[in-house]
């Protein structure tokens, strides 16, 4: 399954070492002790620095920096939910911290440029993370929201330069895995397992320890190596059972080995606790590889409905969005989102989606340029070759097509459930 979910989960990185801040500033001596690190560790650290926060504005109303961690606050919650209903409040508590202070409002700009960043909006989250970078030049936050905008907006280079500032201001855990997103788009996936390594080393809670695990397992699992992947999110799961990314980590091997019902059971397990649109969409494919078309059906109109929650919730999601009505069969609707998101960002992950879409619609001349695009950034990204190689197809070329899809089962040989054994029956048929 592609990684196109990654930058959102990045994009939280910064705003995750902001709530940190916050909540240390807002503790009081008499506290708790912070819970044991488990299921509930990030969920009761974000809902402390909710509740301190609050009663801070009880007694202080008009403290523009309490609003505006309270907004990021809320930004981190809607992310471990799952409930885009947080992002109105977010937007709700840092409008009114800069409604106290409408100038020079460093952290209220990083809070709403985090919040756009979750919601999709990357031009917003560029703008408010310029306003950001105006009153907190030397804040390594700030550059880290600016790159997961720029790098969606397709400003490679700007992007790369705004990580590279994070990583001169604050050689850390948001810094580190940042720059391995760079490393592993440019094909770089030695650079970018060291720098999550450095991530992993530097890890300064066990909510930072189980992100490096998961996306340490993500970059193994998408060039091929189940072991290790494997590995990373076992080892992240003796931190916390309950870890839904590391969980999907846990069913997506399993489903790879060809455990089905265990992945199965995995994924309806996830989807109950937390209904993400990329749980969902995944759960939904492994049901139609197991001949459960209804409730492949089912799961396929869930994830609809929660696109919809976002969408009143200001968040816009249509790479999302395209590449589910694709696998729906839903053509018509992959290439107008496909389009759509291609006219805000030329990002390569859009850049694919749309020569898919191109080529269900029967429109391989005009989809391969976009595949090229894709894969001219050197990402080592099986999904990206499968469609490369399947419009190749459609278009005689059969030498380059049958080239693309076995680079893509070479990458990784189980890259989606649906798309890998149809890349290799497509290949068998090309030989």
């Amino acid at each position: 399954m592609n990684r196109r979910k990654i930058i959102a989960v990045l994009a939280i990185t910064a705003g995750a070492a902001l709530l940190a801040t916050t909540a240390t500033a807002l503790s009081r001596g008499d506290d708790p002790a912070p819970p044991a690190p488990g299921a509930a560790v990030v969920r009761s650290d974000v809902q402390r620095t909710v509740t301190a926060a609050q009663e801070r504005l009880k007694r202080v109303p008009g403290d523009a920096a309490t609003w505006a961690q309270l907004g990021s606050a809320y930004v981190e919650q809607a992310r471990i939910t799952g409930d885009p209903s947080y992002y109105a409040k977010a937007q709700g508590a840092l409008d009114t911290s800069l409604r106290h202070k409408p100038d020079g409002n460093g952290p209220a700009h990083l809070g709403l440029g985090a919040l756009a960043n979750a919601r999709h909006d990357f031009a917003t989250a560029r703008d408010q993370a310029e306003l950001a970078r105006a009153a907190l030049p030397d804040t390594a936050e700030v550059y880290g929201v600016l790159a997961d905008a720029l790098t969606q907006l397709g400003a490679a280079d700007e992007a790369r330069a705004a990580v590279q500032r994070m990583l001169d201001l604050e050689p850390g855990v948001p810094a580190f895995t940042r720059a391995a997103y760079d490393f592993e788009q440019r094909g770089d996936v030695d650079s970018a397992r060291l720098a999550l390594t450095r991530a992993l080393d530097a890890s300064p809670s066990p909510a930072d320890t189980l992100f490096c695990r998961y996306h340490l397992g993500e970059l193994a699992f998408d060039n091929g190596d189940l072991d290790e992947a494997s590995s990373q999110y076992e080892q992240g799961l003796l931190i916390d059972p309950l870890d839904p990314a590391l969980l999907q980590g846990r069913a997506k091997i399993a489903a790879a080995w060809g455990n089905l019902n265990d992945a199965l059971t995995g994924y309806a397990d996830l989807v109950a606790r937390v209904p993400s649109p990329q749980y969902l969409h995944e759960y939904a494919l492994l049901l139609q590889v197991a001949g459960r078309t209804e409730d492949a059906t089912r799961q396929f109109d869930l994830l609809a409905q929660q696109e919809r929650l976002l969408a009143a919730a200001g968040s816009t999601d249509e790479l999302a969005t395209s590449t589910a009505a694709a696998d729906r069969g839903d053509s018509a609707t992959a290439l107008a989102t496909a389009e759509r998101e291609w006219n805000r960002r030329q990002h390569p992950l859009v850049a694919d989606a749309l020569a898919w879409a191109l080529h269900l619609a029967g429109r391989d001349a005009e989809a391969i340029g976009h595949a090229d695009r894709a894969a001219g950034t050197g990402w080592r990204n099986a999904t990206f070759a499968y469609h490369r190689g399947m419009i190749l197809r459609a278009l005689g070329r059969t030498q380059e097509a049958a080239d693309a899809l076995g680079s893509a089962l070479k990458i990784n040989p189980h890259f989606s459930p649906v798309d890998a054994p149809a890349a290799r029956a497509a290949l068998v048929g090309l030989r």
